[in-house]
């Protein structure tokens, strides 16, 4: 469990709600705006990575996007990509008002699903000082083929029915049909690829978030495959370190390193493991890569 300096517990307006997020306030001028995957709320998402930033001196404001955990937003557990973007500008704009933050160098931090919105929010926001994209998914459309071949037939049909009946109840204004975001193969759940179930081991191995209610909207299964962060690769103008893990079978590698390419003067970091393994056992090798590049270009003090 990570050791935590004073914290405080925020809140800042993104559209016509509020989004939940915990300030570590810093020592350097520099902040990270971090930010998890799907349903994983602020705790889970940040505590481990969060803890070791501000003990580099920096200011941290780790969030969660609207629809989720404390964070307003109904009805529950959906997510919408452009809502969630809209959610990461609010915080940039939060951030650069704090009183510990130096406006020009402020950088986001997102894993897996918040990790290739990391690319979206880069390329909209050129006073960024830098931006981190941990296991990213950037390219749902080619991880979709492998996520699907990991669900047996009959839990394909039972979740794309649900997806549907989700979505066309939304139109009339039901409640959500909830799945949960991760289950093992055969079940009925939002990703059953073979490293889905690390999750809880990585993100909550003493069972302390007991809040964290683990599921989304089905609807999510017909949005998923056209969700390309990825394509505005390009547009980034801030230093862009990517880190992929070489075993990751959620997100895939390969789409992230392709994208990190037409990115002028991005970094790769590869980690040996699976889509979890920077909470894992490549959580070292994950962490320091990460400070180093922020102290590179969030920190004056650091010579380099």
């Amino acid at each position: 469990m990570p050791a935590f300096k004073q914290r405080e517990n925020v809140r800042f307006a993104s559209g016509d709600t509020s989004c939940a997020a915990w300030h570590y306030p810093g020592s350097n001028g520099g902040c990270v705006i971090m930010a998890g995957g799907t349903s994983v709320t602020k705790e889970p998402a940040s505590d481990l990575f969060a803890a070791r930033f501000n003990d580099a001196g920096f200011a941290v404001l780790a969030f969660e996007h609207r629809r989720f955990g404390e964070s307003g937003g109904t009805p529950r557990q959906i997510v919408r990509f452009d809502e969630q973007v809209a959610d990461w500008h609010a915080a940039i704009e939060y951030a650069a008002g704090l009183p510990d933050v130096d406006p020009d160098r402020i950088s986001v931090w997102g894993f897996s699903l918040a990790g290739g919105h990391v690319f979206r929010v880069a390329a909209d926001h050129p006073r960024l000082a830098c931006a981190i994209a941990q296991t990213p998914l950037v390219d749902a459309r080619a991880v979709a083929p492998h996520a699907l071949r990991s669900m047996t037939p009959l839990a394909l049909l039972r979740l794309l029915g649900l997806g549907v009946a989700d979505t066309l109840g939304g139109l009339v204004g039901r409640s959500p049909l909830l799945v949960p975001t991760a289950g093992p193969r055969g079940a009925v759940a939002s990703l059953t690829t073979p490293d889905a179930m690390d999750g809880d081991r990585a993100l909550d191995p003493e069972r302390r978030h007991t809040n964290w209610e683990q599921t989304v909207a089905a609807r999510i299964v017909l949005q998923f495959g056209g969700y390309r962060p990825g394509r505005h690769a390009s547009r980034i103008r801030c230093p862009l370190l990517v880190v992929v893990c070489d075993q990751d079978q959620s997100a895939l590698p390969g789409p992230a390193v392709r994208a990190a390419r037409n990115v002028p003067g991005s970094e790769v970091v590869h980690l040996s493991g699976r889509h979890y393994a920077p909470f894992l056992e490549s959580h070292e090798q994950a962490v320091e890569a990460e400070i180093a590049f922020l102290q590179k270009h969030l920190d004056p003090r650091d010579p380099r």
